[in-house]
């Protein structure tokens, strides 16, 4: 209980959402304190200790084209928690804006002031889904669409941009941003994943190591702003239809593992060679000769700037290296010491650099040879090539609405 109020109250502090009103609390909501309001539904809660799972958590989704005032998303919460059978119950509705869309949260107890528990077996799939028709009609709302379990998650392409957060719909950016990169290209660890993922400003994340979800082997994924901090609610892998928990991702480091062995020779040919024809090029100059051969080159670095990691995404052949992994010479210490430092460049953050060199790799600013063959390719003309799949390059939007329960 305190942890479904404390994530949302925690969202008022950070002025990501609004408490709009409290129900069936003795007083006004400018007059609670987290602590009241705590207290309230744990003392109804304590009134039947069987009930385990005491807490409920409701998000109502809207379509992004509604335009709703504070006081029509009260008249519809309460509308709602009516027609499903809590209108009697405590309960608090929060509107959040962390996403692309408009919704609310509202925050009750499954227990009532007799000691009786409310029902919510299938309570999505039968009280629910029959309130949301209801009110849709009643409150003349944009229709969601009728769609078997399977399409629940079936999501419209998004532009083949970085994931820009509160102007898409979080999870179907996300979503699709997965759909493509999961099964597309060849990793074999959770840093490589990422730093595909990080071309488009999302993260897999597993929490610290002495986490619980790290212990017990679980994963979110969420939006990271453009300086790669993360922002937003995490969204749990197992959400997502495609389920990429860690137990599947795992599966796929083991069958990646020999898939990607061929395609390592084509990175290092192309490191070698960018090097051969300018030893004096910077670390900065290199990472743009790697663009040309549709090779992005992340970089990983602490708080002070210094590049601890480095990793290379090749768009052509769709595998993702850890620069150790190529072998010694190929590593980011190794990388620094073969290039020579340009003074005009180093004076930069280094963080830019590689953002900017990042943001240049998405597709329809990649150019390509339209050889293999490195040697070749010199004398060959450019092309602009194309790097990632159709669907991430359609430039639609997805109305996301529905009601959910937890």
């Amino acid at each position: 209980m305190s942890g479904t109020l404390n994530y949302n109250e925690k969202k008022v502090q950070k002025n990501m959402a609004e408490l709009l009103t409290v129900e069936n609390y003795p007083l006004d909501k400018d007059y609670l304190t987290f602590q009241h309001k705590l207290n309230r539904l744990e003392n109804q809660a304590a009134l039947n200790k069987n009930v385990t799972s005491n807490s409920v958590h409701i998000s109502l989704n809207f379509d992004t084209s509604e335009r709703l005032e504070k006081e029509q998303l009260v008249a519809i919460a309460n509308t709602y928690m009516e027609k499903i059978g809590f209108g009697e119950q405590p309960y608090l509705v929060y509107q959040h804006f962390d996403a692309g869309h408009p919704h609310i949260h509202i925050v009750s107890v499954k227990v009532r002031p007799d000691g009786s528990r409310v029902d919510t077996q299938n309570i999505g799939k039968n009280q629910s889904e029959k309130a949301r028709k209801e009110i849709e009609i009643a409150f003349n709302l944009v229709k969601a669409e009728d769609s078997k379990q399977k399409e629940k998650y079936k999501l419209e392409p998004i532009s083949a941009e970085k994931v820009r957060y509160g102007k898409m719909q979080t999870k179907g950016a996300i979503s699709n941003v997965l759909k493509t990169v999961i099964d597309s290209y060849k990793y074999s660890s959770i840093h490589e994943l990422n730093a595909l993922l990080r071309l488009y400003n999302v993260m897999a994340d597993r929490g610290s190591e002495h986490s619980k979800m790290y212990r017990s082997n679980g994963l979110m994924y969420r939006i990271l702003d453009e300086q790669g901090n993360k922002i937003g609610a995490p969204i749990k892998a197992s959400q997502f239809y495609m389920k990429p928990t860690m137990k599947k991702l795992e599966e796929k480091f083991k069958q990646n593992e020999g898939l990607k062995n061929p395609h390592l020779v084509r990175i290092k040919n192309a490191i070698d060679l960018a090097l051969l024809q300018n030893p004096n090029q910077s670390l900065h100059a290199l990472m743009k000769a790697l663009q040309r051969e549709g090779i992005a080159t992340v970089l990983r670095q602490n708080d002070t700037g210094r590049i601890y990691g480095i990793t290379y995404i090749d768009h052509k052949t769709k595998v993702v290296f850890n620069g150790s992994d190529l072998g010694k010479q190929y590593s980011a210490k190794a990388m620094q010491a073969r290039c020579s430092p340009n003074p005009s460049q180093e004076t930069k953050s280094r963080q830019q650099l590689s953002e900017k060199i990042q943001g240049e790799m998405l597709p329809g600013k990649l150019k390509l040879v339209t050889d293999t063959s490195l040697t070749d390719a010199l004398l060959k003309e450019e092309y602009t090539g194309e790097t990632l799949p159709f669907d991430l390059r359609k430039n639609k939007k997805k109305k996301r609405q529905g009601f959910s329960i937890n």
